[in-house]
């Protein structure tokens, strides 16, 4: 079908992001979930590309750098590229070429708990071991540097047990509560 909104997702390991996206957004009928962008061929995202159908591209982290994903994403000419749980730095020839137009979803309250290795358990840990009284997420465009691009959307909660794991989990519901009806809000009024 004409004038159908592509997207795009990067990740790396199990997917319940891309799962999460695939089931809350399969259905919109001016969107279509063109590719899955992978660095790891042992990732269970993988499996759960095949289970929807969605094409993949699988690429080693060289490939980021050589211009191999780069050439791929200018094939399929996505509206937005959405990062759900994909570890490595974008390039900057990618972020230049699709500026605003990568997304990230990040498991703080950025600019907090940001930056090269704060990620996943990481980012929890940290929040706990540092006592805060509220957590949450940040969904925000992605640039040349880690986790500094201009804030999307965030979602606050109480912490309410000093528990990395609990929070984490809760921190995840959230996330897959909101991060579908972002994407889509990016994809009818998004910054270009």
């Amino acid at each position: 079908m004409e004038n159908k909104k592509k997207i795009v997702v990067f990740a790396s390991g199990n997917g319940s992001s891309f799962e999460n996206i695939c089931k809350k957004l399969s259905d919109v009928e001016h969107l279509e979930i063109s590719k899955l962008y992978c660095n790891n061929n042992k990732a269970f995202v993988i499996d759960r590309a095949n289970k929807y159908g969605i094409e993949k591209f699988i690429f080693q982290n060289k490939d980021l750098k050589n211009k191999k994903v780069l050439q791929d994403l200018k094939k399929v000419k996505p509206d937005l590229i959405v990062l759900a749980g994909f570890l490595k730095k974008i390039p900057f020839d990618i972020t230049n070429k699709f500026k605003y137009k990568i997304i990230n979803i990040h498991p703080s309250l950025l600019p907090k708990y940001g930056g090269k290795g704060m990620y996943g358990d990481n980012v929890h840990k940290k929040v706990i071991e540092n006592n805060e009284k509220e957590s949450g997420f940040t969904i925000h465009y992605v640039d040349q540097n880690y986790d500094e691009g201009d804030i999307i959307f965030q979602k606050k909660i109480q912490i309410k047990k000093k528990d990395a794991i609990n929070l984490a989990q809760e921190v995840l519901k959230l996330e897959h509560k909101y991060y579908p009806k972002i994407i889509l809000k990016c994809l009818s009024n998004g910054k270009t």
